[in-house]
C-alpha cells in the first residue's frame, strides 16, 4: 500500500478556513462517531495533540489538532441561534511541517515549518499507523551508525503502537523539566526516563555508564534504582536499607556566601557587619590550612601586635609574603578547623585593646555583633541532621576532595553491579539547610567540570537531577535560597559548555525561579490542576501548542505532553509502565484501609516516641547490609 495517499475512508472533513499556520476545519456529516475503523484498526477522530494531514499530491501538509468545538458555540450574543440539525462540529489545527513522500526509496523528507498552505475545502485525513511511524521516523533525524542517542520511553498517545523517543544529548545537554501534580505519575515518569536510559545502548556492544546525581528530598528513588544506583542520606531517623550510605558533604567545601547563609540565616541577611565577621574568619582558616598565618589564640592574652595593623589583619608566616594573603581565594575547597573559625571571631575579632593589652569587648558590643554567630554556630555542630556537614575537620582527617568526588562521580561497583545512579537523599533535613546544601552540591559539580579538560568533559558528560525543585530554587529572593539560586542557574546557563546537565522535577512550575526553569530546551508536562502553573507553563510551550495548556488537566496518570529539543515532533505521549519494584516510593497511605486499623497502643507509641525524641538509634535495630570496603569511605 502506497503511503500518505488521500484514503477516502480515512477523510474527517474539509478546511474552511486558513489564518497562517492555523486552519479550521468542518468535520464531515457522516463523522457520527470521534472513531474511525479501517484495514481492521481504530483511529480517534479530534483528539487534542493528534496529527492531521492534508495532502498536495506527494506532498503533505501535517498539523496538530488544538481544538474542538461547535460553530454555535462561536456565534455572539446577538446573533439568531443555529438548529441542532445544522449546527456544525469545528475542529481548530496547527500546522508545524510539510513532507515530500518518495515511493522510488519509500522514504519521507520532513521539513519543519510549512512553506505550502492548504485551501478551503481540501480535505483533512486521518494518518495510519505506519504512516505515523514514518512521520516520527522521519522527524527523529538520520542516525550516526557509531552512536544512536535515541531512548524510547514512551508511546505516542495518537498511535500506541509507536515508541516514543528522547534525543538525550538533547534532553539533557539543553536542560529539561518534567512537571506535574501531585498524584500525576511526576515520579513514576523520571524513574522511566532514567531506566530507559540505563538499559539502553547507544553504542552497539557497550552498555552505557551514565553519570547521574538527584538530589531527593523525600526518599522516592532509592529502592527504585537498588540495582543501579546507591542513596546517600544526609540523615535519618528511621531506617536504613542496602547500598544507603552517610555521605559527606563537609561545611569546608561551601563557598564563603553559602556558609555565611548557613550560619546568618535568612532574617540577618542585610547585616553587613556580620557577613565581613564571617568572610575574615572563614579566609583566616583556609589560610592557616595552607600555612600562610598563624594559628588564631584561644584566650585573650595573646601578644599585642607591633606593626601598627589592625587586630583582625592577617599576618603571613616565615616564607610567605603579604601579597598571598592579598590574592588568597577563600571560596576555594580548602579543608578548614571549625575551632580555628570560632577562635578567628572570639579572640581575635571579639578583641580590642585597653591600657595596652588585649581584652574581649565590651558585653554589648559582643552580644551586638559576634554572639549570634557563635551561638548558630554551636547550634550547627551540635545538631545530629547535619553532621555528615559540620563535623570537625583536623589535619589527621583523611577525608579530602578527590573522595568526596569519588561518591558522586567515580566508579562504584557493588556484587558486580556498576552504581550508576548516586541518590542524595535530604528527606530528615530541616529547610534552612536543603538549600546550603543543594547549593553545595550543585556547585561543587560545576567547579568540577569547569576544571577538566576538553577531553576529560567529552568522556564525562554529567547530569543534576532536582526533585521538588522549588523547595531549593523558589521564586522569591529569601536569603537561605540565594546561594542555591545562584549555582542552579549558573548550570542553566552554561553548564551545557561544559557537559553537565540538569533535569527539573516539580509540582509547581510557577514557584522554581524563572531564571532556571526558562533555561530548560524539554519538556516533559503531565497533569496540571492549578490554573497560574498552567499559565506559566504556557508562556514555554511552541506557540502552535498553546492551546494544548487546556488539555493538561484532563491528562491521565503518566501521560504527558512532551516539548522541545529532545522531541522529535511536540507530542502527547503515554509514559513506559514500570514494574512495582522499579517504581519509585511515592505511593498514597490508604485512608479507607488505614482507618480500619485498631490504634496504636501505649507501647506502639513509645516506640515512635523514642524514635521522636532521639532515644532509639538507627544501628540499635537496623543491620546495614553494605561493607565500608565497597564505598569511597
Amino acid at each position: 500500500m502506497m503511503k500518505f495517499k488521500p484514503i477516502e475512508e480515512l477523510k474527517i472533513g474539509h478546511v474552511v478556513e486558513v489564518t497562517g499556520t492555523k486552519i479550521r476545519v468542518e468535520l464531515s456529516s457522516n463523522v457520527e462517531e470521534l472513531t474511525r475503523s479501517y484495514c481492521g484498526k481504530v483511529y480517534a477522530i479530534g483528539q487534542l495533540g493528534s496529527i492531521v494531514k492534508i495532502n498536495f499530491g506527494r506532498n503533505i501538509i501535517f498539523g496538530f489538532v488544538t481544538l474542538l468545538r461547535m460553530r454555535s458555540d462561536e456565534l455572539q450574543p446577538n446573533s439568531l441561534p443555529i438548529p441542532p440539525e445544522a449546527d456544525q462540529r469545528i475542529m481548530e489545527v496547527e500546522l508545524f511541517s510539510h513532507g515530500y513522500w518518495s515511493p522510488s526509496n519509500q522514504k519521507l523528507t520532513f521539513n519543519r515549518g510549512v512553506k505550502i498552505y492548504p485551501l478551503p475545502q481540501q480535505g483533512v485525513y486521518l494518518l495510519t499507523h505506519s504512516e505515523s511511524a514514518e512521520l516520527f521516523s522521519a522527524a527523529e533525524g538520520a542516525r550516526d551508525n557509531s552512536c544512536n542517542p535515541l531512548v524510547p520511553f514512551a508511546h505516542y498517545s495518537s498511535a500506541n503502537s509507536i515508541p516514543c523517543r528522547a534525543n538525550i544529548d538533547k534532553l539533557f545537554g539543553l536542560h529539561c523539566a518534567v512537571l506535574g501534580s501531585t498524584g500525576s505519575g511526576k515520579s513514576g515518569a523520571v524513574a522511566t526516563i532514567l531506566h530507559s536510559i540505563l538499559e539502553h545502548s547507544s553504542i552497539e556492544g557497550k552498555i552505557l555508564s551514565p553519570r547521574i546525581v538527584m538530589i531527593d528530598p523525600h526518599d522516592e528513588y532509592g529502592l527504585a534504582f537498588k540495582d543501579r544506583g546507591i542513596t546517600y542520606q544526609a540523615y535519618s531517623a528511621l531506617e536504613n536499607y542496602e547500598s544507603k550510605k552517610n555521605i559527606k558533604l563537609p561545611y569546608w567545601l561551601m563557598s564563603s556566601d553559602e556558609f555565611r547563609t548557613l550560619i546568618i540565616g535568612k532574617t540577618e541577611k542585610e547585616a553587613t557587619s556580620q557577613n565581613n565577621i564571617i568572610y575574615k574568619a572563614l579566609s583566616h582558616a583556609r589560610m592557616v590550612t595552607c600555612g600562610i598565618t598563624t594559628h588564631a589564640p584561644d584566650n585573650y592574652n595573646w601578644p599585642l601586635p607591633t606593626d601598627g595593623q589592625a587586630l583582625d589583619e592577617p599576618r603571613p608566616t616565615e616564607g610567605h609574603s603579604i601579597e598571598e594573603i592579598l590574592s588568597f581565594d577563600s571560596d576555594k575547597p580548602i579543608p578548614f578547623c571549625l575551632n580555628e573559625f570560632e577562635n578567628h571571631i572570639r579572640y581575635i575579632q571579639a578583641a580590642r585593646v585597653k591600657s595596652g593589652k588585649i581584652e574581649k569587648e565590651t558585653e554589648s558590643t559582643f552580644a551586638e555583633k559576634f554572639k549570634s554567630i557563635l551561638d548558630k554556630l554551636s547550634v550547627l555542630r551540635r545538631d545530629p541532621r547535619i553532621k555528615f556537614m559540620m563535623e570537625n575537620w583536623s589535619p589527621k582527617n583523611d577525608c579530602n576532595l578527590e573522595k568526596i568526588l569519588d561518591q558522586l562521580v567515580g566508579e562504584i561497583i557493588i556484587e558486580e553491579k556498576y552504581k550508576d545512579i548516586r541518590i542524595i537523599d535530604i528527606s530528615g533535613l530541616p529547610n534552612e539547610v536543603a538549600g546550603p546544601l543543594a547549593a553545595t552540591l550543585a556547585r561543587l559539580l560545576f567547579q568540577y567540570k569547569i576544571h577538566q579538560t576538553a577531553s576529560e568533559r567529552n568522556k564525562d558528560p554529567f547530569l543534576l537531577v532536582c526533585e521538588e525543585a522549588h523547595r531549593y530554587v523558589p521564586n522569591h529572593g529569601e536569603a537561605q535560597y540565594a546561594a542555591a539560586q545562584s549555582a542552579i542557574r549558573r548550570i542553566a546557563r552554561e553548564g551545557r559548555k561544559y557537559g553537565l546537565g540538569l533535569m527539573l522535577i516539580s509540582q509547581r512550575p510557577a514557584d522554581i525561579e524563572s531564571t532556571v526553569i526558562s533555561q530548560c530546551g524539554s519538556w516533559v508536562v503531565l497533569r496540571l490542576t492549578n490554573a497560574t502553573d498552567q499559565q506559566h507553563v504556557s508562556t514555554f510551550l511552541p506557540d502552535g501548542l498553546s492551546g494544548l495548556v487546556a488539555s493538561l488537566p484532563s491528562l491521565s496518570q503518566q501521560e504527558c505532553i512532551f516539548v522541545g529539543e529532545a522531541a522529535a515532533l511536540p507530542s502527547r505521549i503515554k509514559i513506559n509502565f514500570l514494574p512495582e519494584d522499579r517504581r519509585p516510593r511515592s505511593e498514597n497511605v490508604s485512608f479507607s484501609e488505614g482507618w480500619s486499623e485498631p490504634r496504636f497502643t501505649v507501647e506502639q507509641l513509645k516506640g515512635i516516641a523514642d524514635r521522636m525524641s532521639g532515644q532509639v538509634k538507627i544501628s540499635d535495630n537496623v543491620q546495614v547490609n553494605v561493607q565500608v570496603d565497597d564505598l569511597p569511605f
